[in-house]
C-alpha cells in the first residue's frame, strides 16, 4: 500500500471515529442534565408517547439543544476554516472579524425597533448583519496600496466588532425590555431553543455546509496566494465570493439560533490541521465533525459547572479559547 493510500485510509478511519464520538456526545447531551435520562427513556419518548414531563423536555428541549449545539459548532467551525484561507490569517473567525458581532446588533435592533421574535425572521436578519459586516471590514481591509493584508483586516475586524459591540450595548441599555429578551442570548447560548429554530435554519446552513465541501479543492489552490491562483487559471473573484456567501450563511445562521458563540472558528480549524494537514478536502469535514463535537461537548460541560444553574455555553467557549488564542499569538498563528 502506498504511503498516499495509507495516509487516505487512516484519515477516513479517522472521521468515522469522530463522527461516532459526535453521535456519542449527542446521545449524552440528550441523557445528561440537572435530570438525567436513560437510553430507554428516549427511545420511548418517541415509540410511546405518554405526554409526561420526560417525553416532553427530552423532545422540546433535550433533542433541539443537541442538534442546534452540533449544526452552530460545525458551521462556525467551517466559516472560520474558509475565513483563514482567504484571508490567510491564522486568527480569522467570525467572532473577530466582526460577522457574529453584525448578526448579533442586527438582531437587538430588529428586537429594540420592530418587537421582531420570529424565528425565521431572525435568521434573515442574521444574514443580513453578517453580510453587511463582512463588506465593511473586506472594504476597510482592503484600503491602501498594497489591499487586503492579514494585519489590515485583522485591525478592520476588531475595529467592527468593536462598533457593533458598542451599538448592541447602547441599545440594549436604552430599552429594558429588550435587555431582558436578548442578554442571555447575547452571551451565546443553546439553552432554550426549540425545533422551530432549528427547522428554521437548517436548510439554509446544510446548503451551506455542502457548498463548502464543494469549495475545498479550490481553497487549496486561493490558500497558496492569489497570484499562484491566477496563474493556475482560477478565478479568484468568483471563488472569494461563492466562500463568502458561505461565510455568511454559516455565521449569520450561527447568530440567528446560539447568540455570538465565540472561538469555535479560531480552535477548530488549527486543531483540524495537526491531524490531517493543510488539504481542505480533509481539514473542512474535519472542522465540521470537531466543530460540532466542542460545542456539543461544551455545552454539556457547561450545564455542570454551576449545578443547579447553568452556565451560557458562550462562556464555557471562551474560558477554553482564550487560553488557546494567546498560544497561538505567542506562536506566530501556528499551533503545534
Amino acid at each position: 500500500m502506498s504511503n498516499v493510500v495509507q495516509q487516505r485510509t487512516y484519515k477516513t478511519i479517522g472521521l468515522a471515529a469522530a463522527l461516532l464520538l459526535l453521535a456519542g456526545a449527542c446521545v449524552s447531551s440528550v441523557m445528561f442534565g440537572i435530570n438525567n435520562y436513560s437510553w430507554n427513556e428516549i427511545i420511548a419518548s418517541y415509540t410511546s408517547f405518554d405526554s409526561s414531563n420526560q417525553h416532553l423536555i427530552i423532545q422540546t428541549t433535550r433533542i433541539p439543544r443537541a442538534l442546534i449545539a452540533a449544526l452552530v459548532g460545525a458551521s462556525l467551525a467551517v466559516a472560520g476554516t474558509l475565513m483563514q484561507a482567504i484571508t490567510r490569517n491564522p486568527l480569522a473567525s467570525p467572532s473577530l472579524f466582526g460577522v457574529n458581532a453584525g448578526a448579533a446588533f442586527a438582531i437587538v435592533l430588529s428586537v429594540v425597533l420592530f418587537n421582531v421574535t420570529s424565528s425565521l425572521q431572525f435568521t434573515w436578519i442574521a444574514f443580513l448583519g453578517a453580510a453587511v459586516s463582512s463588506a465593511g471590514v473586506y472594504f476597510l481591509g482592503s484600503i491602501g496600496r498594497d489591499g487586503l493584508t492579514p494585519i489590515k483586516i485583522t485591525l478592520a475586524g476588531s475595529a467592527l466588532t468593536a462598533f457593533f459591540a458598542s451599538l448592541t450595548q447602547g441599545l440594549l441599555l436604552s430599552n429594558g425590555k429588550a435587555f431582558d429578551q436578548v442578554m442571555v442570548w447575547l452571551v451565546g447560548s443553546v439553552a432554550g431553543r426549540t425545533m422551530e429554530t432549528f427547522q428554521a435554519v437548517f436548510p439554509y446552513m446544510l446548503a451551506a455546509l455542502l457548498g463548502s465541501f464543494l469549495l475545498a479543492s479550490h481553497m487549496n489552490v486561493l490558500s497558496m496566494g492569489d497570484d499562484v491562483a491566477k496563474g493556475l487559471g482560477q478565478n479568484t473573484l468568483i471563488i472569494k465570493a461563492a466562500a463568502a456567501v458561505v461565510i455568511v450563511i454559516l455565521a449569520g445562521g450561527s447568530v440567528a439560533m446560539a447568540g455570538p458563540v465565540v472561538f469555535v472558528g479560531i480552535i477548530v480549524p488549527h486543531i483540524t490541521r495537526f491531524f490531517v494537514g493543510i488539504d481542505h478536502r480533509w481539514v473542512i469535514p474535519y472542522s465540521a465533525v470537531l466543530g460540532a463535537i466542542l460545542l456539543v461537548s461544551a455545552d454539556i460541560g457547561a450545564r455542570y459547572i454551576a449545578m443547579p444553574k447553568e452556565v451560557p455555553v458562550g462562556v464555557t467557549t471562551a474560558l477554553i479559547g482564550v487560553p488557546f488564542f494567546v498560544y497561538i499569538a505567542r506562536k506566530g498563528g501556528k499551533a503545534k
